[in-house]
């Protein structure tokens, strides 16, 4: 099964290569779109700047490409930043159009809580998820188990859609959408490479479903 990482200069590669090939995945880093067309899923990971991503995305002609992944079944999974960029826009360092795929707007976490203290920015550790619904690819999650994930952000994902919001944590007060979901893209606020034996779980559910999808068509 081949896995496209994509790779448009900014992404944590080598700790998600590292997770993939533990998961026996054919493992492709890559910018190529003609490579990435013969994939069976994609990453799309990401560490750094909204809008610097943004930029080397349309750059590359990959923005165009992630788009249309939606007329077809063909899983995506964002992390991090990656997760982010599936969104409509950030006000990181201005405004800035991300990919639409998901609604809502990527936005700095408050400075000060409900208590008017200090936060400390970025979110960065490990956190519960709560999950409020499952999607099919994630059938048979037994949510009493320890579902901690590790995570490293200072923006996060507001006015989502309910439905799209698979599971979430808390930091500080606010509600941080952790699993989000919408037909074929996934996006994990958290670093499930990095989230020892949960995000191993997580990550393996989601390859699943590539494999899945692929012997089906």
């Amino acid at each position: 099964m081949k896995i496209g990482v994509i790779d448009y200069g900014m992404g944590n590669l080598y700790s998600v290569e590292q997770a993939l090939l533990r998961l026996e995945c054919e493992v492709f880093i890559t910018s190529d779109i003609n490579k990435l067309n013969q994939m069976d899923g994609y990453i799309l990971p990401g560490v750094g700047a909204f809008p610097d991503a943004m930029s080397q995305l349309s750059e590359l002609g990959l923005d165009d490409y992630i788009k249309q992944l939606a007329k077809t079944n063909i899983p995506l999974l964002g992390i991090c930043l990656g997760m982010q960029l599936l969104y409509e826009d950030s006000n990181e360092n201005g405004l800035t159009k991300g990919l639409g795929i998901f609604t809502g707007n990527i936005q700095k976490f408050d400075k000060l809580d409900s208590q008017q203290q200090r936060v400390r920015i970025p979110h960065m550790g490990w956190n519960p998820l709560s999950f409020t619904h499952q999607p099919e690819w994630l059938d048979g999650l037994d949510k009493e188990d320890s579902t901690h994930v590790y995570f490293v952000h200072s923006y996060l994902a507001q006015n989502t859609r309910q439905h799209e919001v698979v599971a979430s944590s808390t930091y500080a007060g606010q509600f941080v959408p952790g699993l989000v979901q919408k037909d074929n893209f996934t996006g994990m606020q958290f670093h499930p490479e990095k989230s020892g034996p949960f995000g191993k779980y997580l990550l393996t559910k989601w390859v699943k479903q590539v494999q899945k999808r692929r012997d089906q068509t």
